[in-house]
């Protein structure tokens, strides 16, 4: 018999799979620990005027898709009517078979919306409109959101400049989710750009001139970013910076960046190689969490890079070596007894075995799980990216410590993609245990799939309980 598409058991091929997901995993809080959700919004909490501010205005994936399909620019990031921007992706969605954004478009709408209509042309207008008429009921924004999904805790991705006053704002808020800083200091790394780096700087701290300087002044807003609560960076580079140069010669080449002359590449890799020696070391001394995002390909497409700017969809996955840089990099950290709890992100699934590999030689007591191969990250949170994931770590880590899925989203709208992941992660073990490939023991797997779903995050970040939220 024919299933029904996004019915109860979408994603549950067993009997086995559908209790450890109805069961165990459906109703567990969500801590969303790296997201790029915007904290004024939180702190506002914000409302929007129409649905295609809210699902369409930074949503990437969904811009790539709408040029796949032929839409022109103006109807993307242009100056089309969100109307007509709602219709343009009304016309792309069924052009998504199989594509993640056809899932996570209609889980969002029965989720999000209470719609179960599928979302096309010829819906678009009932679709545009009973979704505007819930945008304007009291409970619709951004806290309220937050609330439906019962959202313990959200990471967001701040820079160091970043005055947190909004952090702030919505921890002192009735709003049941705590809101957490990340610390990303990746503009620091900009000496082959110093018309981006100055600016900067000059924001960062007074009279930053030599590399001391520059250590002084991260190293001050990293300390008041303790004090507002953060507990993790996040870099995001092509490769591990392995290779660091001496001070001195750091010195010359933030010098030149100073004057205006820019750092070739391998002067910059040096120069951002020293940053992470450093803050990795900082991490370590005050227990945070670092997180590593490896191998995006930036801006590749260079006449719209100049037309539209950065981030507006046309990044891709990078083809570097992954291996010895990551080995490099952590050992570093390890000889001296200063590695933090860190979790790698992989782009290329092609470095799935060795990256994962590469976390499992620097575990080390008391912490379960110290060095995480993370969740399947932006071209790779789809069904075959995430069960890869799991299938390598099973394979060559323990799943068990596993932390689990994050969303990496700028929209309140991306939390059902935890349910995307709860689903086929209880896919997975269910079919196991029905194929004799791990114990029939309720108890025993109930557990593994409630810490990867909730409790190792939760005890991974030491995120206290917020009772409110959990579950009897």
């Amino acid at each position: 018999m024919a299933r029904t598409y996004l019915d109860d058991d979408f994603l549950l091929f067993s009997e086995t799979a559908k209790g450890l997901f109805h069961n165990t995993a459906k109703d567990l809080p969500i801590i969303d620990y790296h997201t790029h959700l915007p904290p004024d919004e939180i702190a506002n909490d914000k409302r929007w005027e129409n649905i295609t501010e809210l699902w369409l205005g930074h949503d990437h994936y969904k811009w790539r898709a709408m040029r796949a399909s032929g839409i022109p620019e103006s109807h993307i990031t242009g100056d089309a009517s969100p109307r007509e921007k709602f219709d343009a992706y009304a016309q792309t969605i069924p052009n998504t078979l199989r594509n993640p954004l056809y899932d996570w478009t209609h889980l969002e709408l029965r989720r999000c919306f209470g719609i179960d209509t599928l979302l096309s042309p010829e819906t678009a207008e009932e679709i545009w409109t009973r979704c505007n008429e819930r945008l304007s009921e009291p409970d619709f924004s951004a806290q309220g959101l937050l609330r439906k999904f019962r959202v313990d805790a959200v990471g967001t991705t701040d820079d160091p400049t970043d005055n947190l006053y909004h952090h702030e704002a919505a921890n002192a808020s009735d709003c049941p989710t705590k809101t957490y800083p990340t610390f990303r200091p990746d503009k620091a790394f900009f000496v082959d750009r110093p018309e981006l780096l100055n600016p900067w700087l000059d924001n960062l701290g007074e009279n930053i001139v030599t590399f001391a300087d520059l250590l002084a002044a991260l190293r001050a807003r990293f300390d008041y970013f303790h004090e507002k609560g953060c507990r993790m960076t996040d870099h995001g580079m092509r490769y591990a910076l392995s290779n660091p140069c001496h001070g001195s010669e750091a010195d010359r080449i933030l010098n030149n960046a100073r004057e205006g002359k820019s750092a070739n590449a391998e002067e910059t890799d040096a120069f951002g190689a020293l940053i992470m020696y450093h803050v990795g070391q900082w991490v370590a001394e005050k227990d945070w969490t670092m997180q590593l995002h490896l191998g995006p390909k930036r801006n590749p497409n260079t006449r719209l890079f100049e037309k539209l700017g950065p981030d507006s969809g046309f990044d891709s996955i990078g083809d570097w070596p992954q291996g010895e840089a990551l080995y490099s990099f952590l050992d570093s950290l390890s000889e001296i007894n200063k590695l933090p709890k860190t979790i790698v992100y992989n782009l290329n699934p092609r470095d799935n075995a060795v990256l994962a590999a590469a976390c499992g030689s620097f575990q080390e007591s008391p912490q379960q799980g110290k060095v995480q191969f993370g969740s399947g990250w932006w071209f790779n949170d789809t069904l075959k990216g995430m069960e890869d994931q799991i299938n390598t770590l099973s394979s060559i880590g323990l799943l068990s410590h596993f932390v689990g899925m994050l969303t990496d989203s700028r929209s309140f709208l991306s939390f059902p993609r935890h349910e995307y992941f709860r689903r086929l992660l209880c896919n997975i073990i269910g079919q196991d245990v029905e194929d004799g490939k791990l114990p029939n023991d309720e108890r025993l797997i109930s557990n593994m799939v409630g810490n990867i779903c909730y409790h190792n995050a939760q005890s991974y970040f030491g995120l206290p309980h917020h009772t409110e939220n959990l579950i009897a």
